[in-house]
């Protein structure tokens, strides 16, 4: 610190310290007035106040004319004196204060990686707000609605377009054109795409998940695969193997729940289907792509070689050990699950492998899940968010935080980390990262995967048939979308 500013701040804090002594003498002295004079300084409008006569009110101040004089000067003397030690605070205690909205575990662990934040910007301090799943996308629309958003946020992939609408987001094209530390190139081709429409970028991906398939390698091998299936025929052939083990018995080669709207929009996908059509105007799923992996998926359930409903598994590490089934498509956070759930003897008997694609030709994709990182439009501090969103995307951070919560980093280089390199069961997931697409990006996806799921679960339990569940799913899209359609007309 320059020897000057020592000087000013020592000054200050005489000032200070005069002007506390003389506040406390006056304060003591005033303590020591009758109760009526008090409330006479007080300021009383009391209707016993009002009965004194103006000699009474005179002879009530007789005595005290220096301080009732005094007490004015005493009070403008009080504001010059805070204004001027204001005036003397330290630079450093100016500074910017962004705030940052964070969902989930997220929201407590990504404080973790601040300090070294701060110490790099120490003119910038981060406040972070945690916000539970359940309540986020309420508290946001609550937020935009109020003009109350922070500088800020995380947004899941599949809001992204909700909030664009709204013209909540900053379009972040300009931001990656002029940054060191992003750039499209660096992130999951497909991945990075959840957060573009009409080509512009509004949020940049922070961390990525999709499905793949978990699976027993030791009843494949009783089956007579080495290996987990490549395609779709290998997929049905060894589960139709898998279930001759059974010898009858109540087993199944593959759980597909029938209360989750994945694995169909996955094979819809795989099969080349937009889901959508017409701009996303219209429901595309009773067309030629969507129904041929509709109708595949259809086959597991008629063969029994998928249990229908979800009361059969009530549990599904407990069904996978016991061998009740021995496929099972999910995501990254149960590899933990599977280490920690499994029993120690089954251990080496499972492992992760890429989605099964239509054909030899085509690799199985899966969709692309995550979070992302947005500023806020209406932010005044979108330059100093925007530097803790470039620090949030450094690879060394991105695995700091995979460290420390398990997420999967949405940034390639830092996958070249031996922890990644190393772990067999997380290999699959950057093959399979390679080889994800979005859903359909509008506002109104969730409701429309809802109905999906909803039409799939009446199929496979064989209480519509499959090309009319489809035609009455896509009904039920269009009107989903008759809002959308307006807007678009009016454009």
């Amino acid at each position: 610190m320059k020897w000057w500013n020592k000087i000013l701040q020592a000054t200050c804090m005489l000032s200070f310290r005069r002007n506390l002594f003389s506040l406390k003498e006056k304060s003591e002295k005033y303590q020591h007035f009758p109760f009526k004079q008090k409330r006479f300084f007080q300021n009383d409008n009391s209707e016993a106040q009002h009965r004194h006569s103006l000699s009474q009110r005179i002879k009530a101040a007789n005595g005290f004319t220096k301080v009732f004089i005094r007490w004015p000067l005493l009070s403008v003397g009080t504001i010059l004196f805070f204004l001027a030690f204001s005036a003397c605070q330290s630079p450093s205690d100016s500074k910017t204060v962004i705030k940052f909205w964070a969902l989930g575990a997220e929201g407590e662990h990504v404080q973790k990686l601040l300090p070294e934040f701060q110490r790099r910007h120490p003119e910038i301090e981060v406040k972070v707000q945690g916000i539970p799943w359940t309540a986020a996308h309420e508290k946001l629309l609550t937020a935009y609605a109020g003009n109350s958003l922070p500088d800020m946020g995380q947004l899941g992939n599949t809001w992204i377009p909700e909030f664009n609408l709204l013209n909540a987001l900053e379009n972040l094209e300009g931001w990656i054109d002029s940054s060191a530390v992003i750039a499209p190139e660096n992130y999951f081709p497909g991945i990075w795409e959840t957060n573009v429409i009409d080509s512009s970028a509004f949020g940049i991906p922070w961390y990525v998940d999709t499905r793949l398939l978990f699976y027993r390698k030791d009843i494949l091998q009783q089956a007579g695969y080495d290996h987990a299936p490549r395609t779709w025929e290998e997929w049905f052939d060894v589960s139709k193997k898998i279930k001759r083990l059974s010898s009858g018995g109540e087993k199944y080669a593959i759980l597909l729940p029938t209360n989750e709207w994945t694995p169909f929009v996955i094979t819809g996908s795989q099969a080349g289907s937009s889901l959508l059509k017409d701009g996303d105007r219209y429901g595309d799923f009773s067309g030629a792509q969507f129904t041929a992996a509709f109708e595949f998926l259809m086959k597991f359930y008629r063969d029994k070689l998928a249990p229908t409903g979800i009361t059969q598994v009530t549990n599904i590490y407990q069904g996978i050990a016991e061998g009740f089934f021995a496929m099972y498509i999910t995501g990254p956070w149960n590899i933990g699950e599977f280490r920690q759930r499994l029993p120690a003897e089954l251990q080496d008997q499972w492992m992760t492998a890429p989605m099964p694609g239509p054909d030899a030709n085509t690799p199985g994709v899966s969709l692309a899940g995550g979070s992302s990182l947005v500023l806020f439009r209406k932010s005044p501090k979108k330059a100093q968010a925007w530097k803790l969103i470039e620090y949030l995307s450094q690879a060394q951070q991105q695995f700091e935080f995979y460290k420390i919560t398990g997420d999967l980093p949405a940034v390639r280089e830092a996958w070249q980390d031996t922890s990644f390199t190393n772990n067999i069961y997380i290999k699959a997931f950057y093959e399979q990262l390679e080889h994800v697409v979005p859903t359909p990006k509008i506002p109104e996806w969730e409701q429309i995967a809802m109905k999906v799921q909803q039409y799939a679960e009446a199929a496979s339990l064989q209480q519509m048939p499959a090309p009319e569940a489809l035609a009455a799913l896509d009904r039920e899209v269009d009107l989903i979308l008759e809002k959308r359609r307006w807007m678009l007309e009016q454009k």
